[in-house]
């Protein structure tokens, strides 16, 4: 099938999606989380091959825990679309109503965006979560996965598709495009005669060339270099605590801490009981120059590091002396996405809350649960970056648009 007769598909099974009430929608959604752990057996079978081909090609470790399909995984994928189940339909909803002088009611009601495509790479997830998210606001979508996950696609949509044929709904409402070319790819970003949004998902670089080659409106996700501040009052046990879990839980995702900045009067406590927790990962940690003296086995920092998001067992340190200091460095270097200060000063989590210029940023906490899933939205299409429409994790509401709906009795204009 070649990308008109795709987007044609897609465009025409749109309408009778938006027309679907709640609890048709909500079937579907239920009858496709039975069948992903119904089909595990086949899901992991097809991602088995994907791995072993990353495996064989020297995929980083990062991106083969991205791709990586278990049974908790699909039980997790499944649980996001229960989840939305569970979530209140925002397709209908009317915002706001107000009556005009000339006796004209003018109110807001909330639609759907249309036809969504979304190009992503190694994450099967993404796969079942976008359809959830877009059926659920009554989309249709049209996914571009990276060729290193074309088997557990394939098998996932197939498994979607299964539960849209039992409930009675058009098959074109998920549909995977199967050439992972980048000839495919780039002809994908032009097909706005069809497609409605375009979100790209995965690294920096895809990112950079969907935004710059799209002739579709583009929703931008951002890539993770996410930082965690420990501030001069912060409870040093706790900082341990969730810069190990942010680091390590896993090492390629984009919420995953990847750069420290340390308040200079803790330093010397800190790095002993940090290195020592981070060393049972063998998390390569490189720093500045106090950091290299405050403990033996820290790796000399360069300009670069402060800025990359590594998806490795690397951590990148600075040392800062206020926490002026360390708001300017996070603003410098950071990527919009998540960033957390830990700390015991109410006065200083404010104004870390309020300077910090990122899609979230946290208190004593972990920047694992930027996420959809954590954030009780049932799943998420990506974590935007930007400012405009949509910031943070995605959920349903992101995939909406509004429309004026306009009462009258016979008014004309004068």
């Amino acid at each position: 099938m070649d990308l008109n007769e795709i987007g044609c598909l897609a465009k025409a099974a749109q309408p009778s999606l938006q027309k679907a009430d709640s609890d048709a929608k909500n079937q579907v959604l239920h009858r496709a989380a039975e069948l992903l752990v119904e089909q595990s057996e086949f899901l992991l079978k097809e991602n088995e091959k994907d791995m072993e081909a990353g495996r064989q090609n020297g995929m980083p470790e990062g991106l083969l825990d991205r791709l990586l399909l278990t049974e908790e995984r699909v039980k997790q994928m499944a649980e996001g679309l229960y989840q939305l189940e569970q979530l209140e339909d925002p397709i209908g909803e009317v915002l706001s109503m107000k009556k005009r002088p000339n006796g004209l009611l003018i109110g807001q009601k909330r639609v759907p965006l249309g036809v969504v495509g979304i190009i992503y790479e190694a994450r099967p997830n993404v796969t079942a979560d976008a359809f959830g998210l877009c059926f659920k606001t009554g989309n249709a979508v049209i996914l571009k996965g990276g060729k290193d996950a074309i088997h557990s696609n394939m098998a996932i949509v197939k498994v979607l598709r299964l539960a849209l044929q039992e409930k009675g709904f058009p098959e074109a409402a998920v549909t995977l495009i199967e050439d992972t070319s980048r000839e495919t790819t780039t002809a994908f970003m032009k097909l706005r005669e069809y497609v409605d949004v375009l979100i790209p998902r995965g690294s920096a670089g895809l990112i950079r060339a969907v935004v710059e080659n799209s002739t579709i409106p583009v929703i931008e996700t951002g890539t993770g270099n996410c930082h965690i501040y420990v501030d001069e009052t912060a409870d040093l046990d706790m900082a341990v605590d969730i810069i190990f879990n942010a680091k390590t839980q896993r090492i390629g995702v984009c919420n995953a801490c990847e750069s420290l900045v340390i308040h200079e009067k803790v330093l010397d406590e800190l790095m002993p009981k940090l290195k020592a927790r981070l060393d049972e990962k063998q998390v390569e940690i490189r720093g500045d120059e106090k950091v290299c003296g405050s403990i033996d086995g820290i790796v000399p920092a360069t300009e670069e590091d402060y800025g990359t998001e590594y998806l490795a067992y690397i951590l990148s340190a600075k040392t800062v002396s206020s926490l002026d200091e360390a708001i300017a460095h996070i603003n410098r270097y950071n990527t919009g996405h998540s960033e957390a200060i830990i700390t015991n000063d109410y006065s200083h989590a404010q104004r870390f809350l309020d300077e910090i210029d990122a899609a979230a940023v946290y208190v004593n906490a972990s920047t694992r649960f930027t996420d959809g899933f954590e954030f009780g939205f049932g799943a998420e299409i990506g974590i935007s970056t930007q400012k405009l429409h949509a910031r943070g994790p995605m959920g349903l509401l992101a995939l909406t648009t509004t429309k004026y709906i306009i009462y009258g009795n016979g008014q004309i204009r004068k």
